[in-house]
């Protein structure tokens, strides 16, 4: 049996690029879709009914905990935060981030496991740039991951 739920979706928008925040403020409003964006800082987002922004206390994970307590199955979180992403898998979410690479329980113990290796690596001094600036094809890509899942979920 279907729940009723109408999905959402979440952004973890203390780290989430200017272009991203605009790719998802059209399609809430576009798709007439709850986007709710969490953040310790405050946020000015256009105004519609479709669009929320709850502020948290900064902190460690504050932000993604909040995310992770509030989502429900079927909802898509938008965030590059790898241990965030596997939470909201592991709720039956699905994860997205700005680069536009769609996480899914395939390919996130994969990603857990490069992550703690870098932490690693950074933790013992190794010199690791940060990810690189978000180019127009990560941009496109993160749109058309976008536009499939709110097909999906509009669909049904």
């Amino acid at each position: 049996m279907k729940h009723s739920h109408q999905a959402v979706i979440w952004v973890d928008a203390d780290a989430c690029p200017v272009v991203i925040k605009e790719i998802l403020y059209r399609a809430a409003v576009r798709e007439s879709i709850q986007t709710i964006f969490i953040a310790n800082h405050n946020l000015r987002l256009p105004p519609s009914p479709f669009l929320k922004f709850k502020q948290v206390q900064s902190g460690f994970d504050v932000a993604d905990n909040e995310i992770v307590t509030r989502l429900q199955e079927g909802d898509l979180v938008i965030t590059a935060d790898i241990p965030l992403a596997a939470e909201a898998i592991a709720k039956g979410a699905l994860a997205l981030n700005p680069r536009g690479e769609l996480y899914t329980s395939d390919t996130i113990s994969a990603r857990l496991t490069m992550r703690n290796f870098m932490e690693t690596m950074r933790s013992s001094g190794e010199q690791i740039s940060g990810p690189a600036a978000l180019t127009q094809r990560d941009r496109q890509a993160f749109a058309n991951q976008l536009d499939k899942w709110l097909l999906k979920t509009t669909q049904t």
